[in-house]
């Protein structure tokens, strides 16, 4: 991720600004609707994903949220609610959630600011997000396209290789 410089924090109040020149740094495709909301793309080894900042100035909130490019089926969401139940257990930043309009698997969190945000802060935001996202996305393809249940999902996405080929 190309980061951007310090100076910029003491003339921006609101952290999608900031948001938004990290993306410009990066030259992900983006969109800015309006003050308050930022959407964003990166590419990653298993999809892309799409970023969503919404900064809520009376809170001094900003609700972060970065989608996996698929969709669970209805038949599907009581597995996929079983898997989530345990990504969840293994994370410390941070959870998963099925959105319940489009049954996209998404990571999300919410960064209190009370004040200033540095640019590190957002950076290690996406930064995380992303990791997560690759690191758990196969355990959602093994439950929606190979059916296997929670437990299986979680062992197969997790298995470490030992030794050399």
């Amino acid at each position: 991720m190309t980061a951007v410089t310090a100076d910029l924090i003491g003339s921006l109040h609101n952290p999608l600004d900031i948001m938004e020149e990290i993306v410009l740094a990066n030259e992900w495709p983006h969109d800015r609707s309006g003050e308050e909301e930022l959407l964003a793309e990166i590419s990653g080894r298993w999809c892309d994903y799409r970023m969503f900042f919404i900064w809520r100035e009376d809170l001094n909130a900003l609700y972060f949220t970065c989608s996996l490019d698929m969709k669970a089926a209805p038949e599907k969401r009581r597995a996929i609610n079983d898997l989530l139940s345990l990504l969840n257990e293994r994370m410390w930043f941070g959870h998963f959630e099925i959105c319940s309009e489009s049954g996209t698997p998404m990571f999300r969190h919410t960064l209190l600011t009370r004040g200033s945000v540095a640019v590190e802060q957002l950076e290690d935001l996406v930064d995380i997000a992303v990791s997560e996202c690759e690191r758990f996305y196969p355990s959602f393809q093994y439950v929606l396209w190979a059916g296997y249940d929670a437990q299986q999902a979680i062992d197969a996405a997790m298995l470490d290789p030992v030794g050399e080929a």
